[in-house]
């Protein structure tokens, strides 16, 4: 199977699991996977999260995404737990739709290494 079809399927196979758990009707889409991604690193728990709260979960969420490429590296948990990360290599300057590729590749990456998908 090629790459794409296999990230495609994969892909989609992680939408479908992760909506049927998480949301309630309507499909997850990209940034809804990467806040619970922010949330599963956080490991709080699930919790009512302020407007600023749900912007540092995206980032904590994209940082862990990327650190197995090389861009970014874990640095120290704060007093309040949370995760806070350097920037090891500057991001390449990709076009919308290579970033979205590059992130689905994360994600699924990271599902496949949590054991949620394989």
């Amino acid at each position: 199977m090629a790459r794409d079809e296999q990230l495609k399927e994969r892909w989609e196979t992680l939408k479908m699991r992760l909506t049927e758990q998480f949301a309630e009707g309507e499909d997850l889409d990209i940034d809804g996977i990467i806040y619970l991604v922010g949330v599963q690193e956080l490991g709080q728990g699930y919790r009512s999260f302020k407007k600023d709260e749900k912007v540092n979960l995206m980032h904590i969420a994209i940082c862990r995404l990327l650190e197995p490429l090389g861009y970014y590296a874990f640095d120290f948990f704060d007093a309040d737990g949370w995760p806070h990360y350097k920037i090891v290599e500057e991001l390449p300057t990709l076009k919308p739709g290579e970033q979205t590729i590059m992130m689905k590749e994360a994600i699924v990456t990271y599902f496949i290494e949590k054991e949620v998908i394989s």
